[in-house]
C-alpha cells in the first residue's frame, strides 16, 4: 500500500459505511455534540454518482422519530406512504381463495402510524445531503488497516478491554490509528463498522459471525397498479416463502418475493411475459392490472449475527453486526436502533468528559443490542421455518395460533408495538427526543 500519509483533520468518530445507520449516526453525533466533536465517514461509494439503491423499506414508528429529530424525515415525508393496516394470509399458491387470517390497523398513537414506505435511494439522498450541512466529513476512500496506540496508563480507557475477542492483553489503547485506502493516516477515538454484511473492518478486528443460508433468495421488484391500495399492506405466506406487497406513493407497491434460491434465479431471469404471469399468481388481481416498473433483482437470505458487536475501540451497528430474514421488515429499523444506541452511549460519555472510545461505553452499547438483535433475529427465523414448509399439521398449528392472536387485542397492541420500536428499553432518538 506504500507510505501512510498523516491526516491534517481531528476526529473523535470514524464511520466505516455511508449507508442508513452510519449516516445517521454521524448526523446524531455532530447535532448532539457540535462543531468541537468531529465525526467523519468514510466509504468509496461516495465517489459514485447516480440512481441508487431501488428498492424501498418500511420505516417503523421509533426509526421515523429518529429520523425526525435529527431533521432528516420533513425531506422525505411527503414521498413516505403510510402503511394504514396489514393483512396475513396463509395458503397454497394454487388455492382458489386466500382467506385473511390477521389484520393489523396502522397506528401505535393516534395519528402515528406504525410504519411508512420510504424508497431507499430517497432516504439515502435525504441522510447524504444532511450529513454535509452538520459538518460530517465525508471521504470517498475505504477503511484499509487500524492499530491501537497502547499506553500502560489505564486511566486513558478506565476499563480494560482484554476480555475482548483477539486482544492481545498488551495494556489499554488511547486511541486507534486508521489507514485509508488512498494512505492517509487518521488517529480516532472510536471506530464504527458500517459497511454492510461483508464488513471489512468486522473482519480485520477478528470477530466471527454466527447464522446460516435459508437457501432461499429474495425477488424484489416495483409494480404499478390499477387499483389504489388504500395504505395496506399485505403478506402472503406460501409454501415457498413469504410475498410481501407494500404499498408506496401512488398507485404502487414494493415487491418482496421470497422462493428457493434456484426457482428465485429461474424466475427472475424468465421473459417479461413469463414473469408476468408468475407475479400474477402470486399478487392476484385485486388491484387490477399490473405493470412491473422496476426490474428484478435477487438477495440471498440468511440469519448472520456478530459473536460481538464491539471490540478494541471499535463498534459494529447494521448490516455489518445482524442480517436476519426480511419477513418481518425489521432489518433497516434493527440498524437505526443501533445508530440511537450508540450515539445516547457515545454522547453520554462525552458530556461526562469520559473516552467515548473507552471499553465500559462500548459494553454499555453492546449490553443494550444485542440482546433485542438475537430476539428478532430469532423470532424472523422461527416465523420463517413455521411457515415456509408444505406440512399440513403445522399448518393448521400454525392457523390456530393466528387466530388466536386476531382474537386478543392486547397481543396485537404489543405485537404492533414491538414492530414499531417501541418495546425495552428505548433510546432517546427513538422516542422522538433530542439527543
Amino acid at each position: 500500500m506504500g507510505k501512510t500519509k498523516p491526516s491534517q483533520q481531528r476526529c473523535e468518530v470514524l464511520i466505516a459505511g455511508a449507508g442508513f445507520a452510519g449516516l445517521a449516526l454521524a448526523i446524531a453525533l455532530r447535532q448532539g455534540l457540535g462543531a468541537a466533536f468531529p465525526v467523519t465517514v468514510a466509504d468509496p461509494a461516495l465517489k459514485r454518482h447516480g440512481r441508487g439503491d431501488r428498492r424501498a423499506s418500511a420505516i417503523a414508528a421509533a426509526a421515523r422519530r429518529l429520523l425526525e429529530s435529527i431533521g432528516v424525515w420533513e425531506r422525505v415525508a411527503d414521498a413516505a406512504q403510510p402503511i394504514l393496516d396489514m393483512a396475513i394470509t396463509d395458503s397454497r399458491l394454487n388455492d382458489a381463495v386466500r382467506p385473511t387470517l390477521l389484520t393489523f390497523a396502522g397506528e401505535v398513537e393516534e395519528g402515528e402510524p406504525f410504519a411508512h414506505m420510504v424508497e431507499n435511494a430517497l432516504l439515502q439522498a435525504a441522510l447524504m445531503d444532511k450529513a454535509k450541512e452538520s459538518g460530517v466529513s465525508l471521504l470517498p476512500c475505504a477503511v484499509a488497516a487500524f492499530e491501537p496506540v497502547r499506553t500502560s496508563d489505564s486511566r486513558h480507557t478506565g476499563v480494560s478491554f482484554e476480555r475482548f475477542a483477539g486482544v492481545s492483553g498488551a495494556g489499554p489503547s488511547f486511541r486507534l490509528d486508521v489507514t485509508l485506502e488512498d494512505g492517509a493516516a487518521i488517529p480516532v477515538r472510536l471506530l464504527v463498522a458500517a459497511d454492510g454484511a461483508r464488513s471489512r473492518v468486522r473482519e480485520q478486528a477478528g470477530i466471527k459471525t454466527v447464522g446460516w443460508d435459508y437457501g432461499q433468495t429474495a425477488i424484489v421488484t416495483t409494480v404499478a397498479h390499477e387499483r389504489d391500495h388504500q395504505g395496506r399492506a399485505e403478506e402472503h405466506f406460501l409454501p415457498a416463502g413469504p410475498f410481501a406487497i407494500l404499498p408506496l406513493k401512488g398507485r404502487r407497491s414494493s415487491i418482496v418475493w421470497t422462493e428457493e434460491t434456484r426457482e428465485a434465479e429461474r424466475i427472475a431471469a424468465l421473459p417479461e411475459p413469463e414473469f408476468h404471469a408468475e407475479l400474477e399468481r402470486r399478487f392476484g388481481l385485486h388491484l387490477g392490472e399490473l405493470t412491473v416498473v422496476e426490474p428484478p433483482r435477487t438477495f440471498p437470505l440468511g440469519l448472520h449475527v456478530a459473536r460481538s458487536f464491539v471490540a478494541e475501540r471499535i463498534a459494529l451497528v447494521g448490516d455489518a453486526a445482524h442480517v436476519i430474514h426480511p419477513i418481518a421488515g425489521q432489518g433497516l429499523n434493527l440498524g437505526l436502533r443501533d445508530a440511537a444506541a450508540l450515539a445516547e452511549s457515545v454522547a453520554d460519555a462525552a458530556r461526562l468528559g469520559l473516552d467515548v472510545g473507552g471499553a465500559d461505553v462500548l459494553e454499555r452499547y453492546q449490553r443494550w443490542r444485542r440482546f433485542d438483535t438475537m430476539a428478532m433475529g430469532l423470532a424472523t427465523d422461527g416465523l420463517n421455518r413455521l411457515f415456509s414448509n408444505e406440512s399440513d399439521v403445522l399448518r393448521f398449528v400454525r392457523d390456530i395460533g393466528v387466530g388466536l392472536v386476531e382474537r386478543a387485542p392486547a397481543l396485537k397492541t404489543f405485537f404492533i408495538r414491538e414492530a414499531a420500536g417501541f418495546v425495552g428499553e428505548v433510546p432517546r432518538l427513538l422516542r422522538g427526543e433530542a439527543l
